[in-house]
This record gives structure tokens, C-alpha cells and sequence, in this order.
């Protein structure tokens, strides 16, 4: 399998860059359940788009502090190509401001958190299961960092899950698209440093939460596998048919 890895992380900061960039951190997240599998990272928050999708077997949309609201011409053009992904059914699986991306961009709607900031460690319980997340316990544990969520569905999307703050937490259309709010990519030593680092902003009450969550691990290779399991499931000739 060959996936693109859409890179929408905007954050420059010095904190950023002292840490592994996010076309590694979906590249080693899938490689815990296929280590044989081939990925090509574009920074599309940089304008730099694959020139043909089509030598890909799928892709993967991350997640970043911009807002899918903003209009900026990149996110605009991230919008077209989901909808050409989707025309096509070519698989995607997308987090957090992928997984709003995907929401807008296909007749849903995104907006601000009620509660303010979600951060720290998240249980998502299931209102749905597709085949490909037989492994996942009930709930399952992932890290979040949004305050924004997405409000109302696209048409045709079954709501999978929901959690702490946010009554969509992930999402799949067809057997083409899985996506979660959360952050399946990030380590453990990741999440509490970006804790710390955005304390101002999150305010003492939701960061002293947060770190308190922390105490558990996320299902991070549960997680994996699923969304190994999701991109295989699109190919496999005997799939079940669209509902």
C-alpha cells in the first residue's frame, strides 16, 4: 500500500520544530500495524499538492492549529481535491482538521467547541461500528487538542463515536472514509509537552485536567490497526457493497 500523507500543520513555532513533524508521525502511526507499507508526505499547508492522486492508494489528512473556517487558498484547494477524492471513492482517513476538512467539504458543518478547549486523553464510545474497527476496545482511548468540532454531519456519514465535549468524534461515508477529531498519532511524551507548552492558552482548569489524563495510556496501536484495516478493506475485491 502507498499513501499520501497530507501534511495541514501550520504551527512554525520553536516548540514545533523541536519535535518530529507530522508526515512522520502518521508515517510511523500506520507503520505500527504495516511496517512494509510506503508513504510520501506533501505540506499541502504550503501549497505543495501531489500532482496526481492517482499514485496513491489512499491518503492521510492531519490535523493542525489553522481552522478549516479561515478561507486561506490552501484550505480552499484541500476542500476540492476531498471532493474529487470522494467522486473517485479512493480512500481517506482523516484527523481532527482533516477530519473537519472532510466534514465541510462534503456538505457538513464545523464550528466552535460549547465547552471551550478539548485537550488530554479522550474515551470514544461507539454509536457505530464498520468491520474494520472489530479490534477496538469500547471506548477507546485517543488523545485530543481541538476547539472546534464538527456540528452537523455530511449527508450519507454514520456518526461512529462520541466523547468528552464532542458529539462526533469521528465519522466514516461510504467504505471510502474514516475519520476521528482526535490525535491517534501522538506519543505520550508529545501530548504532555504540548500541554504544557499551550497552559496559557488552555487555562489552568482544562490544563490541570488534561495532565491528570494523561495518567492512561491512548489505544494508539488499536487504533493502528484499524486504520490499516480500513485502507485494505477498500481494495479487497469481496467487500461489501456500499450501504
Amino acid at each position: 500500500m502507498h499513501l499520501a500523507i497530507l501534511i495541514t500543520n501550520t504551527d512554525e513555532s520553536a516548540f514545533a520544530q523541536a519535535h518530529p513533524e507530522d508526515g512522520e508521525k502518521f508515517a510511523d502511526l500506520i507503520h505500527l500495524a504495516r511496517p512494509d507499507w510506503t508513504v510520501e508526505a506533501f505540506s499541502v499547508k504550503d501549497g505543495a499538492f501531489p500532482d496526481d492522486m492517482g499514485r496513491f492508494d489512499g491518503a492521510m489528512i492531519t490535523g493542525s492549529p489553522a481552522s478549516v473556517r479561515s478561507g486561506e487558498p490552501w484550505v480552499a484547494q484541500l476542500l476540492e481535491l476531498i471532493r474529487a477524492m470522494d467522486r473517485r471513492r479512493q480512500p481517506m482517513f482523516a484527523a481532527c482538521f482533516g477530519h473537519q476538512a472532510v466534514a465541510l467539504a462534503l456538505g457538513g458543518q464545523v464550528g466552535e467547541n460549547p465547552g471551550g478547549w478539548v485537550h488530554g486523553l479522550t474515551r470514544n464510545t461507539a454509536l457505530a461500528r464498520m468491520d474494520w474497527m472489530d479490534g477496538l476496545p469500547d471506548p477507546w482511548r485517543l488523545y485530543a487538542s481541538h476547539k472546534e468540532q464538527v456540528t452537523a454531519l455530511p449527508p450519507g456519514a454514520v456518526n461512529l463515536a462520541r466523547s468528552e465535549g464532542c458529539e462526533t468524534s469521528g465519522f466514516a461515508i461510504g467504505r471510502h472514509i474514516y475519520t476521528t477529531q482526535h490525535h491517534p498519532e501522538m506519543e505520550p511524551g508529545f501530548i504532555a509537552a504540548l500541554t504544557d507548552e499551550m497552559a496559557s492558552e488552555l487555562g489552568a482548569e482544562v490544563h490541570a485536567r488534561a495532565m491528570v489524563s494523561l495518567s492512561e495510556p491512548a489505544d494508539q496501536g488499536a487504533f493502528a490497526e484499524s486504520v490499516a484495516r480500513f485502507f485494505e478493506q477498500a481494495f479487497s475485491p469481496a467487500r461489501p457493497a456500499d450501504p
